[in-house]
């Protein structure tokens, strides 16, 4: 699904994105925002969460810089969803596999540093 990602940008189906992104089964919601930029919160996901995946990819950004604190990894993994959490390169790798297998995943991209 992902075709190809670089520092600040990813390409999707085709479509580049350059900025932060979110990817729900095989819907894209562009131009992500969140509460710190460079740590997650709940509210930052909670469309991910509402969605239910079994499985939700993190990528951290090219360098790893994005922070995704131990509470609310516990949070995400109490709702039986799996997490796992990569630099944005490893995290594209991780996520395509799962999406190609046909698992009910969601991604969640920082796309720079």
């Amino acid at each position: 699904m992902i075709d190809k990602y670089s520092f600040g940008s990813m390409v999707i189906k085709g479509m580049a994105y350059k900025s932060d992104l979110k990817i729900l089964g095989d819907r894209v919601l562009p131009n992500w925002w969140r509460k710190e930029g460079h740590r997650l919160h709940e509210e930052d996901i909670q469309d991910v969460l509402d969605y239910q995946p079994e499985e939700l990819i993190i990528g951290t950004g090219f360098l790893g810089m994005m922070k995704v604190d131990e509470g609310l990894k516990q949070l995400i993994e109490n709702r039986g969803i799996k997490i796992i959490v990569e630099r944005t390169g490893k995290a594209v790798s991780t996520f395509n596999e799962a999406f190609n297998k046909g698992r009910r995943v969601a991604g969640a991209f920082h796309l720079t540093c």
